[in-house]
């Protein structure tokens, strides 16, 4: 059976309902988790031209993002911790989420990926994409949706 689950969050509402379900699931099944987080590259329409500046908006853009991924995967393991759920973390920068996602999953040696879909239908999928459908079509490990 499954007995390392991956489980990407981002701090969400939803994640925070991935978090709890993966924690019972990998209890349940004697499995360990890895939470991982995948939080974007500085956007380049956002940083000045100037040199000095430049490298101070890159600076300030890895703090922030460093200080949310880590505020994130401290919260899934203290729950993990509470629920007795062995727990590991890995986080990477990137903008291309689905990608970095399946990488990490593979890398990490999991043999199931949970994740939340929004859930939000046909319409928004063509507007705004399937992280969800995305990471399935990626990779080769079993994906368990949470709805």
């Amino acid at each position: 059976m499954f007995k390392h689950l991956f489980v990407p969050v981002d701090g969400s509402a939803l994640s925070i309902r991935a978090m709890d379900a993966s924690i019972e699931l990998a209890r349940s099944l004697g499995a360990c988790i890895t939470g991982f987080v995948a939080e974007p590259d500085i956007p380049l329409s956002a940083v000045s031209s100037s040199p000095t500046v430049f490298v101070q908006q890159i600076a300030a853009h890895e703090s922030r993002t460093d200080a949310h991924a880590h505020t994130v995967l401290n919260t899934f393991a203290d729950r993990a911790k509470a629920a007795g759920v062995v727990f590991a973390s890995e986080y990477r920068r990137s903008d291309q989420t689905d990608a970095v996602i399946a990488e990490v999953a593979d890398i990490v040696k999991a043999d199931l990926i949970v994740m939340v879909t929004h859930g939000r239908g046909a319409f928004s999928e063509l507007l705004f994409g399937s992280h969800t459908k995305n990471v399935m079509s990626r990779t080769k490990v079993p994906l368990l949706v949470l709805h």
